[in-house]
């Protein structure tokens, strides 16, 4: 069997659930919005689900929030679609824009899971 999808991923990706909001333009142009999580993230992009119909190529917003609370808004474009479960899809974005914003998001969060305490001596 043949893959959907030749594998062209070169980034560190991490399993995290991240809250972010996606949002577009409609075929109509008009604007949605949507709250969903990451499945996981990269230092170049995410993959999430979404039930607002998308195409690929197409060129979404995605905003969240640092551990210390700084928000972070990026440009992403539809790199993968794929059906999921209850009619979504799952989505797979490489960031466009601000890819320094996007790797601080990324690195803070990873950093934050993976904090250990020191041991006084």
């Amino acid at each position: 069997m043949q893959p959907q999808f030749e594998e062209k991923r070169f980034a560190l990706r991490m399993a995290l659930r991240l809250p972010i909001v996606v949002s577009g333009r409609a075929e109509d142009g008009a604007a949605w919005s949507e709250p969903t999580e990451t499945d996981d993230i990269s230092t170049l992009g995410a993959m999430f689900q979404l039930n607002q119909k998308i195409e690929q190529d197409e060129s979404l917003y995605i905003r969240s929030h640092r551990p210390d609370g700084v928000p972070v808004e990026v440009k992403a474009k539809v790199v993968r679609l794929s059906a999921a479960n209850y009619g979504t899809s799952r989505v797979g974005v490489a960031i466009v824009e601000s890819k320094d914003s996007w790797l601080r998001l990324f690195v803070a969060w990873i950093a934050d899971d993976n904090v250990v305490e020191s041991i006084e001596e």
